[in-house]
């Protein structure tokens, strides 16, 4: 380490220049990195719904509809002339009305009156038509825009493909929206944590430049999705910033007797091991989103531990340098410290400790069952409610009723097994109405007697195509159930079958994500306790620090289920490897100041000079990390993201009260216990 700081302090020139270039570098595509909105992309190939629709991108003609266009007042003709306009507008791939089921001659020939209503009223009804549209994955919104300007006020457009539309919408603004709040707040923050009025802008600076070459090496990964756009800056930002403090501070304090130089290096070699353990637990927590199936983990993952390593790096080696540039301006703006000293405070969390033990010890079961019974949303659907989109879609739900269509493939066999499979299919409860072949058009017309694009409606070379339309919501028990007996359903007739749909996804969706949260949690939990059992060498003192943090975490969690809410799967997942990661080191830095007192003192004096002299720095860390999850929760649009903000920023004062209170009692009560099982503890007698 030494000849690492010497290295660092000597050519402190030429670190500025290479971190100033790459930040320079990374600019420009971290502005253009492709950004991912479609959920459905980070589903494993093999799954389900997955191979469903590749098999229909494969040998059927036309894409899935992902949005419902309603055009109102108009007739068969209008109609018609409106689907030849929406297929002109880019992005759009494919429009399906009446006339692909029925065939244009048939339905420009033959009366409605004459035709079958249990067909037409799907699509036309009381002067209303109801065209299905298929958008490009990517062109969400120019697409949209441009339905929204063909159709007009009075009109209305819904579906998978508005809701993704209105979330690129918002992710594109909410990021600097957050930052413009969240900035001043750390800086003031910041300003009361130091005793110079330039120290806060060196650390923001520090940690932007390592922010910034993140965000511009995701473009090597291809694309990241617009939660890891909208969250991981921030989230970088605001766990991290502790490692600035930790060095500067160091550096002050050796300034007393040391020159500049001397005193830098001094200081990282001080701070290397703090500031290494920290990051070593925030990476070790992100670490686990990468055991996730679902690829959402490894894509906010990645760009996390990534972010942690690189603020690691930014403060151990772009700090130093900048610091002795500028530490002039330092003494120049210099400012007494404005925080009080927090020994009275100290007194008090001691006396309160025990109570908020067994108060602790209580709530933890019930807290814990409640978390574990929290009903999780795994869909999209939430985004636009507030928007155009979902008076849209309570417009067209009003008209044709609720459609949430499901497609069935079954191997392409002889008709009377289809029928079967179709009139089984028929008596499921919430399933409307079965769309095929032998239900559309008749199991005794020979295919050879069918307009060609209608057929190709229902038969590939390999596959019969079912429609399934229900009245279930996209997501919830009873759609999941439907689902499930759909699928049970074909398994009775057919060895291979496969089912799409927004429902089937989230069904597929569902279950993956019911064996990652278990994977991760215990994955964190597992890597968290390794960590503290190597700094510590003692066997249980990792329990009552893991305890404390997941005591924080449950707490948080049951919230949901206690106000009979649902939370978003991604938060869940979320905010349980990051406020394990980012709020365990509050634990370790009062367990770690605890265990040097006690060579020296008694465990009651001990503990009361350890919160004394820490409660200020874990005050300041959990007021910046929470700032930021509150600061989120305001500004972002997005339900999923600001649901994320306010569990993380309740989590984090959960953790911060946890370890002020309950872990201190912990440790006094087992000091003894503590003792005997920590390696060469040299405690005080």
């Amino acid at each position: 380490m030494k000849r690492f700081s010497q290295l660092i302090t000597k050519h402190k020139g030429i670190v500025l220049t290479i971190f100033l270039v790459l930040a320079a570098v990374s600019m420009l595509p971290a502005v253009f990195v492709p950004v991912n909105y479609d959920m459905v992309d980070y589903l494993p190939k093999d799954a389900h719904s997955t191979t469903a629709i590749s098999i229909i991108k494969k040998e059927f003609l036309g894409d899935t509809p992902n949005a419902r266009v309603m055009v109102t007042n108009v007739t068969v003709q209008e109609a018609l002339a409106y689907k030849e306009k929406l297929s002109a507008i880019d992005g759009v791939t494919a429009v399906k009305w009446l006339d692909d089921v029925l065939g244009k001659d048939v339905l420009m020939a033959t009366p409605l009156e004459f035709l079958d209503v249990s067909v037409t009223k799907k699509y036309y009804k009381d002067g209303h038509a109801l065209l299905g549209v298929s958008i490009e994955s990517g062109k969400e919104s120019p697409a949209v825009n441009a339905i929204y300007g063909l159709i007009g006020e009075n009109d209305a457009v819904a579906g998978d493909a508005v809701n993704t539309a209105v979330t690129q919408g918002m992710a594109v603004s909410e990021v600097l929206n957050a930052m413009a709040i969240l900035l001043p707040v750390i800086l003031i923050i910041l300003i009361l944590a130091t005793t110079s009025w330039i120290e806060p802008l060196l650390f923001l600076f520090t940690i932007g430049i390592a922010v910034i070459i993140n965000m511009g090496t995701s473009a090597l990964f291809g694309e990241i999705s617009f939660i890891t756009q909208t969250v991981s800056p921030i989230l970088q930002l605001a766990v991290s910033l502790d490692y600035t403090i930790f060095l500067l501070h160091s550096f002050n304090k050796y300034r007393a007797f040391s020159e500049p130089r001397e005193a830098m290096q001094l200081a990282m070699k001080r701070a290397m091991p703090t500031v290494a353990a920290s990051a070593a637990t925030t990476v070790i927590g992100f670490s686990a989103l990468l055991f996730m199936r679902f690829g959402i983990g490894s894509d906010l993952g990645i760009q996390l531990v990534k972010g942690v390593v690189l603020s690691f790096l930014s403060v151990m080696i772009f700090l130093p340098a900048l610091t002795l540039t500028g530490y002039r301006l330092i003494d120049k703006t210099r400012h007494k410290n404005i925080v009080p000293g927090c020994h009275k405070v100290g007194k008090g969390l001691m006396r309160i400790g025990i109570p908020m033990l067994i108060l602790a010890l209580i709530v933890i079961i019930p807290c814990f069952l409640a978390q574990s019974n929290t009903g999780f949303m795994y869909g999209m659907g939430g985004v636009a409610e507030s928007s155009r989109a979902g008076k849209n879609t309570a417009l067209i739900e009003t008209a044709f009723g609720r459609e949430n269509p499901l497609a069935l493939l079954a191997p392409k066999e002889t008709p009377g097994k289809e029928a079967a499979l179709c009139d089984e299919l028929s008596s499921i409860p919430h399933v409307t109405d079965v769309v095929s072949f032998v239900t559309a058009v008749g199991a005794e017309i020979p295919p050879q007697y069918i307009p060609q694009e209608v057929l190709d409606q229902f038969y590939s070379g390999h596959y019969a195509r079912i429609i399934l339309y229900t009245d279930s919501p996209e997501e919830g028990e009873q759609t999941f159930a439907t689902v499930q007996t759909v699928l049970d359903t074909a398994g009775r007739h057919y060895d291979t079958y496969y089912l799409a749909g927004p429902s089937a996804t989230l069904f597929d969706m569902k279950g993956m994500v019911e064996a990652d949260i278990r994977i991760v949690n215990l994955v964190a939990i597992v890597g968290i306790f390794i960590v503290i059992l190597l700094t510590f060498r003692s066997l249980t003192l990792p329990i009552f620090l893991v305890f404390t943090i997941e005591t924080a975490i449950w707490i948080n969690l049951s919230f949901a289920y206690f106000t009979n809410n649902t939370l978003s799967f991604i938060g869940y997942l979320i905010i349980s490897t990051v406020q394990l990661g980012a709020t365990v080191d509050y634990a370790i830095l009062l367990a770690n100041h605890y265990m040097t007192d006690r060579k020296s003192l008694p465990k009651k004096e001990a503990m009361q000079k350890t919160l004394s002299g820490n409660l200020t720095a874990i005050l300041i860390s959990a007021g910046i990390l929470a700032s930021a999850g509150f600061i989120l929760a305001a500004t972002s649009g997005n339900p999923i993201v600001s649901e994320l903000g306010t569990l993380l920023g309740r989590g984090t004062v959960l953790s911060f009260v946890m370890v002020v209170s309950v872990l201190p009692a912990l440790l006094i009560v087992f000091d003894r216990v503590i003792e005997k099982t920590t390696f060469k503890n040299g405690f005080h007698r």
